[in-house]
């Protein structure tokens, strides 16, 4: 048996019940609307179609398990936020709001790491699905609701190689591109920026945790001012030109070093400048190596907040005690089923979610079983009703519209009319004799004998009678 709810004013969420005598659950096909973080980095605002799982027949004991599966609506995507290696993450965190036998919030999560490289505004993959499930210990009435979806980006942890004639790098005036260089050089992509003036800058704007300047050491190199988000660095000025302890080196052209590097930054956006020091002086760049440290939690920045399109929808969920078949009268309220106890409805370190009070909902009640008559006109049982679905949409301006599906069990849970027969043929007991049909039946015998015994006297008399006539005709 199958229901649906279509065409709601101005929504775009549909309920499609699956129903069948043997699982029930509710399907709502919910649209969103993202906005911020890789939202931003990609299409600007992003919008997605979900569908949502609930079962809605639960019996005490068992999990309530709540799916979510993703994807997206049209053509907007969601962005990569910097030039990354493979290995970014999206995870993805569901709100589910439970009201009524519950007050509490399911977290649904899942997450599916990017297989490629990335560029800052590459398209992201979703995951296919995410879930989570609430013991439940009480029978009772709970209505689900979906709220918001966060959708949150994960870097790797690399280091990531960026080469000198990088559009990402920006110079001043006065530099020279270099290519085709000797290998035994050693220089990244065998090419590379120099300048021999003073006061000349190259600065590159990067993502990450940390950074490092590659360029040759040689004897005709000349010191570098280096600074870090606009301040000087640690150290703020080197020398390739000189060793560690001050003495000059013996080396001419030794590419591919790592002159100066800055660890420790917090994740974010970073600018590092070199400048050149000394006229006549190299001043060169093969590449700035980006280090990115391994994140304990995804950075608040990229988290997209994605908000329903359409008025939120509720699912009653029916628990049943499994040695009735029937909810109690009315669960009393508890705490959240799930792992977490904040009521915000949104993941315990991120910004609120939606409210988590109670929903109310115009109807809903569940109705109780009544027997029906047979044709003979003698009550008999019918299947138990416990197992009903009721769809609510609320927080539309038009007049609520309500889905009831009630699903008849196979098999009845306990009659309507309990019956218990005294004596039979496989009983081995004979069955009662009322008094009064007894004596009704010697009554009518006794009748029956008078009958006839009057029938024969009027008989003989009649032939009597006969035979007087004739003898006088004769």
């Amino acid at each position: 048996m199958a229901a649906s709810v279509l065409g709601l004013a101005g929504a775009a969420a549909i309920v499609v019940p699956s129903l069948s005598a043997g699982a029930s659950t509710a399907e709502l096909v919910v649209d969103y609307a993202c906005t911020d973080g890789i939202a931003q980095s990609g299409s600007g605002t992003v919008h997605l179609r979900t569908k949502v799982t609930i079962p809605t027949v639960v019996n005490v004991g068992d999990p309530l398990n709540v799916g979510w599966e993703l994807n997206y609506r049209d053509v907007t995507r969601f962005g990569a936020p910097a030039r990354l290696p493979e290995g970014g993450k999206i995870e993805v965190t569901g709100n589910i709001q439970l009201t009524g036998a519950w007050e509490g919030v399911l977290k649904p999560k899942g997450s599916v790491d990017q297989p490629e490289a990335m560029v800052k505004g590459s398209p992201l993959n979703l995951p296919e699905g995410i879930s989570d499930f609430a013991h439940i210990d009480r029978a009772g009435t709970l209505k689900v609701t979906p709220r918001k979806l966060f959708v949150d980006f994960r870097p790797p942890a690399s280091e990531v190689m960026v080469n000198d004639d990088d559009p990402a790098i920006l110079y001043s005036d006065g530099w020279q591109d270099l290519n085709d260089q000797n290998s035994q050089n050693n220089d990244h992509h065998l090419d590379l920026h120099r300048t021999t003036s003073a006061g000349k800058w190259a600065q590159f704007t990067f993502t990450g945790t940390g950074v490092e300047y590659v360029a040759q050491k040689d004897q005709r190199a000349g010191p570098v001012d280096i600074l870090i988000d606009g301040q000087p660095g640690s150290p703020p000025r080197i020398d390739p030109s000189k060793n560690d302890d001050g003495t000059t080196v013996n080396d001419a052209n030794k590419g591919g070093q790592t002159l100066w590097r800055f660890r420790g930054l917090p994740y974010g956006e970073h600018k590092v400048e070199i400048r050149s020091v000394e006229d006549g002086k190299w001043t060169q760049l093969d590449a700035f190596r980006v280090i990115t440290r391994e994140l304990v939690n995804p950075p608040k920045e990229y988290r997209a907040e994605c908000n329903l399109v359409s008025t939120p929808v509720s699912v009653n969920v029916t628990i049943s005690d499994p040695a009735t078949g029937q909810p109690s009268p009315g669960g009393s309220n508890s705490g959240d089923p799930s792992s977490t106890s904040n009521p915000s409805g949104e993941p315990s370190s991120n910004p609120s979610g939606e409210p988590s009070g109670p929903v109310t909902s115009p109807g809903g009640s569940t109705p109780t079983p009544t027997p029906s008559k047979s044709p003979g006109g003698s009550p008999s049982p019918t299947p138990s009703q416990s197992k009903l679905t009721s769809v609510v949409v609320i927080g539309s301006p038009t007049p609520t519209i309500t889905t009831t599906i009630t699903l008849p069990a196979s098999t009845p849970t306990s009659p309507q009319v309990k019956v218990t027969p005294k004596g039979g043929a496989q009983t081995g007991e004979a069955p009662e004799t009322s008094r009064a049909s007894a004596a009704v039946l010697i009554g009518s015998g006794g009748a029956m004998v008078f009958g006839g015994v009057f029938s024969g006297v009027v008989l003989l008399r009649r032939r009597a009678a006969h035979a007087n006539d004739r003898s006088r005709t004769v």
